[in-house]
């Protein structure tokens, strides 16, 4: 399986492929959506793409827009992974077409959590 890891911190996207590569994807970053969106057409379609929301050149939120408007990305599962906590941005990322959100700080057992919700964690991996 394929992960795109959008996040400007450097360290949270290396935090975040660690995690993602220990569960067997093979991963790729961008530091802003707009970077996310030129691999996205480049590499083609992902399984994943974790989606931090505060980011300059095209925040989160725009970059869930513009991939769910996209008919060759629609099978891209989207999951937030920022600090916004807030009750109303959540509803926002999800109506906007994130499949899940996780906010930082995160235990790796928390991604991965998310990630079996949403069935993308190997079976083997799951027992």
């Amino acid at each position: 399986m394929r992960a795109l890891v959008v996040d400007d911190s450097r360290t949270m996207r290396r935090i975040v492929a660690n995690v993602l590569e220990g569960l067997g994807f093979s991963t790729t970053q961008a530091a802003d959506g707009q970077e996310a969106l030129d691999a996205l057409q480049q590499e083609g379609a992902v399984d994943l793409v974790t989606v931090d929301w505060n980011m300059p050149v095209m925040d989160g939120l725009e970059l869930v827009t513009h991939v769910r408007k996209n008919r060759e990305w629609r099978g891209v599962t989207l999951m937030m992974v920022t600090t916004e906590a807030e009750q109303s941005q959540i509803v926002r990322a999800l109506a906007a077409g994130a499949h899940e959100y996780l906010i930082k700080p995160f235990t790796a057992e928390e991604l991965r959590a998310k990630l079996d919700l949403l069935g993308l964690v190997p079976v083997e991996e799951t027992a």
